[in-house]
């Protein structure tokens, strides 16, 4: 008998790595990853280059935005130490040394995340506080970080109020929350606060693209547009259907297409749309509703299908005021726009949009929403065969003006005809770009832009103005999305792409202050001035008051 037995277990074949779904495998490492927020990482850049890094840190915002990664990023920015073990807290962790490392890995003994929808009371806070007193025990700093931190009850945020007011040196605090309108005001004062945007479809089918690139997808243009349109701003939401639209796809190569990702959202083929608005127009009811329903049988929402006429109404009116079209959309897309935006004029897309908004409300509330849908498209096909308002009224003073013996009625004008081949529009001139700073702003105040306008008036210190290039001074704050407002506002104001960004340098007074100047130097002339002299020698209890509507007066 051989005495060389083996009791060991036969080898087992090596298990695959588990599938990490896309929204967890392209979580930002950077805050160069980041994207949509790049307000909110200068003004932290520059907090942690003047070292004036705040205690409590809270990010709000639509879901999928990047509020936790954000907090992660923060943490790491914050304890990165650099590959030589040497650095300091940056902006540009370097991803590679132990702290930053075992915060990504979820392993770090001094960065402790918590759950506040399953931690809400005080006992969860008391460990904290309890815990906060003790310094980290690796890192340069103990950092908390609190998801969903409105769920808290009234108790615990109570608890948590005076540590978070002076905490001590080694502790940071990060909170998360999709509902900051329920974080109690003595919290949000104690708090730097963040307020992540939304991010824009053209970002969002960008940042698409470079995933279906990593991981060797084919998808069409118009697929990840469509994708970046339904996520709505977010990119977990977007990620996610990627996912979906990726297994959704043929096996044989054939990638991502837009067809498959409208069959798979329910949303209603763009060429039905069309269809269904021209029938509509020319007040062809039972063909729309034959075209409705098919829409219906083939699995399309009705919800869905008044959408999508809502969102060609509001393209066609930014076609007929001149806004650039979209690059994202297809050619025969733009094409349909640009002749309908031809053909219709702004009454008729008010009365349009108005209508299908009331159908859309309808639908989403109705107990039958095909019936409903198909009532709504009813009395669009009704509206389009009356006359504008405008033309109405003409015709009743026509009729007025002929007496009522010999007047006659006035014929029932014909239904809009849907255009087949009308040029597209002429594009509007390009605005002129305002001449000075100060110009600029009272351009913005007369668009009806206020917020923006006393955010520029009461901080906003000017080191250079060169249209379209403004650089503000940072030595004084300013809110985090004033800088990405702006540019959002003036690219739309001026049809011309803004570049707004700040330097460490002091920069002119605000012009609330330059006001101030004028306005005291325009007292003390007064003051000085022979009449008001005069009168002052007379009445020596005379003042100079101010009210609105005057500079000066006595």
């Amino acid at each position: 008998m051989s005495d060389s037995f083996d009791l060991g277990e036969p080898p087992q074949p090596a298990k695959p790595d588990a599938y990490r779904v896309l929204a967890r495998k392209y979580r930002p490492q950077t805050f160069g990853q980041l994207i949509g927020q790049d307000a909110m990482v200068q003004t932290l850049g520059n907090a942690i280059k003047r070292d004036r890094l705040a205690h409590a840190f809270l990010m709000t915002g639509v879901r999928g935005v990047g509020k936790t990664s954000t907090a992660r990023l923060i943490a790491k920015a914050l304890n990165c130490i650099g590959p030589d073990g040497q650095g300091g807290p940056t902006i540009d962790p370097c991803g590679k040394c132990e702290p930053c490392r075992a915060i990504a890995e979820g392993r770090h003994i001094d960065v402790i995340e918590m759950d506040a929808a399953s931690h809400t009371g005080v006992d969860d806070v008391r460990e904290i506080i309890e815990a906060s007193r003790y310094a980290a025990v690796s890192a340069r700093f103990k950092i908390y970080i609190v998801d969903e931190v409105h769920m808290l009850s009234k108790n615990a945020f109570n608890a948590l109020l005076k540590t978070l007011e002076e905490p001590p040196a080694h502790v940071k605090f990060l909170f998360a929350t999709t509902e900051v309108n329920k974080v109690p005001i003595t919290v949000l004062s104690r708090c730097q606060r963040f307020d992540l945007r939304r991010i824009s479809a053209e970002m969002l089918a960008d940042h698409f693209t470079h995933v279906c690139e990593a991981e060797g997808v084919r998808a069409e243009p118009e697929a990840l547009a469509l994708i970046a349109r339904a996520a709505e701003g977010s990119a977990r939401d977007g990620l996610s259907i990627l996912d979906q639209a990726i297994a959704h796809a043929d096996l044989d190569g054939g990638g991502v297409s837009a067809d498959a990702v409208r069959q798979m959202l329910g949303l209603s083929d763009r060429g039905a749309v069309r269809d269904l608005l021209g029938l509509m127009l020319r007040g062809e009811a039972a063909a729309a509703l034959a075209l409705l329903r098919r829409q219906y049988d083939y699995g399309v929402d009705p919800q869905s299908v008044l959408r999508s006429l809502l969102e060609t109404v509001h393209g066609i009116t930014l076609v007929k005021v001149g806004t650039p079209p979209d690059p994202a959309q297809p050619q025969e897309e733009r094409e349909a726009r640009g002749e309908w935006a031809a053909a219709l004029g702004f009454p008729m897309l008010h009365r349009l949009w108005q209508l299908l908004l009331k159908g859309h409300d309808e639908v989403a509330r109705a107990a039958l929403p095909i019936e409903a849908a198909e009532m709504a498209l009813l009395r669009v096909v009704h509206a389009s065969t009356l006359p504008d308002p405008g033309e109405l009224a003409r015709q009743l003073t026509q009729q007025q003006g002929q007496g009522a013996g010999g007047a006659q009625a006035a014929p029932a004008p014909a239904p809009i005809a849907a255009p087949v081949a009308a040029a597209s529009p002429t594009p509007a001139p390009a605005p002129q770009m305002p001449e000075s700073f100060e110009a600029l702003v009272e351009r913005l105040d007369a668009e009806g832009e206020l917020l923006l306008v006393a955010r520029l008036r009461q901080g906003g210190r000017l080191v250079r103005y060169q249209p379209p290039e403004i650089v503000f001074s940072g030595s004084r704050p300013m809110a985090a999305d004033t800088l990405t407002d702006l540019a959002a506002v003036l690219k739309t104001m001026t049809k011309s792409a803004w570049r707004i960004t700040l330097d460490d340098v002091p920069g002119q007074p605000t012009l609330n202050e330059a006001q101030q100047v004028r306005d005291e130097a325009i007292k003390a002339a007064t003051w000085d001035s022979p009449m008001v002299r005069a009168a002052r020698e007379a009445f020596p209890e005379t003042e100079l008051v101010e009210w609105p509507g005057k500079r000066s007066m006595m």
